[in-house]
Formats: structure tokens, sequence, C-alpha cells
């Protein structure tokens, strides 16, 4: 669907990093390489050699890593440095692509060189792409994404009158796909929300809206006692909930340990039998405590959704996000590993 959108003369670049927003960065890499995907963007080495391990083919590009963290580990595994410091270049083997990475107003990673410096370091190495991040690009009250954007303009444009061309430039992640910032789109594109099924919600009027998607995840945790308590009864830790009437709760296993937020305690919602039911008491490392008064049917052994759709009731990562103080990608990204990951 995206690729739909943005069109055939785009590449796409899916962003399987953190375990692909521990959705399980193997799983979905197949899925995105058996779909034609030509790229995957990783953040660190580790991440690059571990698809290479599991038997991925397409182009990786490295996007947060040091060339002199395994000076070795980039010819080894076949996989693409983004260079941050133009003292980097130097140190890479001249035989090994680089993507360049502009720091045009984020203020985080990429070179904040001059562009003269820019042009002279990078004339007669192998500078394939180009590239930039967005700080707001679901901001249209901020002028920043423009004003980002002509930075790396003005860099391209003097790399091409010394006659460098990369092959591939690249600013655009998920938000200027899905609002049709089309001048960012360039030739490759690193989606990475939208893959797993999320956009940003913009600030102040925003173009119309190109990405139609779901949430790819849903999380489940099985019930391991239901039981019924009194009025007066104190439940989990500090006592944090005490029941103001008679109560049938179900524990579950589940807690912070497999990602759970502790923050929602007292405020979280589970999906129990197609209708929302309330955390109560404290979150725990490895058990959560449910109101199941309005579930009667449910019993241990059977399971709630944390994440997910059941008829009319839903709850997504930004809802969960939103009761916990947080945002969408902690949630996701806050999964654990110890959490079965299941693939239909």
């Amino acid at each position: 669907m995206i690729q739909r959108t943005v069109g055939a003369g785009i590449q796409l670049m899916p962003v399987v990093k953190a375990d692909a927003y521990r959705h399980g960065a193997t799983a979905v890499s197949q899925v995105l390489e058996h779909e034609g995907a030509q790229w995957l963007a990783v953040s660190n080495l580790e991440e690059g050699k571990a698809l290479r391990e599991a038997g991925i083919r397409a182009r990786i590009l490295v996007m947060a890593e040091r060339i002199a963290a395994d000076p070795k580990a980039w010819r080894e595994h076949r996989l693409t440095p983004v260079i941050h410091d133009l003292s980097e270049i130097r140190m890479l083997d001249h035989e090994i692509a680089y993507h360049l990475k502009v720091d045009s107003g984020m203020g985080r990673l990429g070179t904040n060189a001059s562009i003269t410096e820019i042009v002279e370091s990078v004339k007669g190495t192998r500078i394939e792409g180009l590239m930039t991040h967005f700080a707001t690009s679901a901001n249209f009250q901020s002028e920043q994404t423009n004003d980002q954007h002509k930075r790396f303009e003005a860099v391209q444009a003097a790399l091409e009158q010394n006659g460098i061309r990369p092959m591939f430039l690249h600013e655009a992640s998920t938000n200027p796909l899905h609002f049709g910032y089309r001048k960012s789109w360039g030739n490759l594109a690193r989606p990475g929300y939208a893959i797993y099924g999320f956009v940003s919600r913009s600030r102040g009027k925003a173009p119309d809206k190109l990405l139609d998607v779901a949430p790819a995840l849903s999380w489940k945790a099985r019930i391991l006692l239901v039981k019924e308590i009194a009025p007066g009864t104190p439940v989990g830790y500090g006592a944090q909930f005490v029941a103001d009437k008679s109560m049938r709760i179900g524990i579950l296993g589940v807690g912070y340990a497999d990602g759970l937020p502790h923050r929602l305690g007292n405020r979280g919602h589970v999906i129990a039998a197609g209708k929302l039911a309330n955390i109560i008491g404290a979150v725990s490392m490895d058990v959560t405590t449910v109101d199941l008064t309005d579930a009667p049917t449910l019993k241990a052994g059977d399971a709630v959704s944390l994440l997910g759709q059941e008829g009319e009731a839903s709850i997504d990562a930004r809802q969960m996000a939103r009761d916990a103080g947080t945002i969408a990608y902690s949630i996701l990204c806050g999964i654990s590993t110890r959490v079965p990951r299941i693939y239909v």
C-alpha cells in the first residue's frame, strides 16, 4: 500500500530497528523481503548482523553506528553505513559505499559541517546516498520541515555542482509520506511507524492524508486466576486499590517485565469478553489484576486483549500510551522478548 502511494519510481526502505519495533525483526524482514523490499534500515551493527545471520539478503542500512565500532563488519556482513562525522569517511574501506547524513536542523545525528567542508570531504569517495531526518514533520504550524528541506537541497545542489551525484536521496520517513510532503520523497523513503500500522496525528492544518493503515500487532494475556473479593479488600502492592463493593477479579500473567507500563495501575484497561475492563491496583512485575465483574463468562486459562480489538471494543498503542503518560513508540518497543510472538 505504501509502495502504491509513492509510485514505482521511489524505493522503500522499511525500518526494522529495535526488533522491528518489537514485532520481531527476523519475521518482519522476511515478509518485507518477500513483498519486494530491496532495502531495510536498522540502528546498529548487531541488528544488521542478526538479519544477515537469519538469511536476509536485502540491502541493510545501519543508521546509528560508528565506523570504528567494527571496521571489518561492514564488508563481512554486507552492511551499508551512515556517516555522521566527516572524519569517519577516512576510516572506511574505500570499496564500501556509504550514505552521508546531513543534520539539516534536528540537532541530533548527522554532520553539521559547512557545505564547502562536505563537498571537499566526499570528493573521490563512494558516497551512495545523501539523507536527513525531519524533527517536526507532522507539525504544520512550524516551518522547521521546510527549513530542513531547504538545507538538504542546498547540500545536494553543491554536490551536483561539483560532479557528485549520490544514487539515493532520502529525507522522508512515515510522516512526510502520510501527509504528502512530496518534495522530500527523493527516490528512497524510510517508512517505520506506518509499517506497523500507525501514523502520527498532525498539528495545524494538514494536507490530505495518504496512508490508510491499521495496527499489525495484537497483544493478549492469559488469566491465571479468577476469584470473588468482598468490599474493603485491598488489591496488590501498596494496597493502591481497595474494593468498594463485591467484585470478581482476574489475575493476568503479564506485568511490567513483559512491557505493560507500571503507570497503568488504576488507570489502564484491557478488553475482556469484548468489553473494556479496568486494571485495578498496581501493575506488578509478572502479574496484573483486572475487574472481571462485567465479564462473568471468563475463567482461568482464557485470554484478554491488552492491545487489539474484540467486537466494538479496541485498544491500540496510542490509547495505552495516553493512559500511561508516554508515547506509542515506547509501548510497542517496550514489549519484552519474553512475550511469545505468534505470526498469522
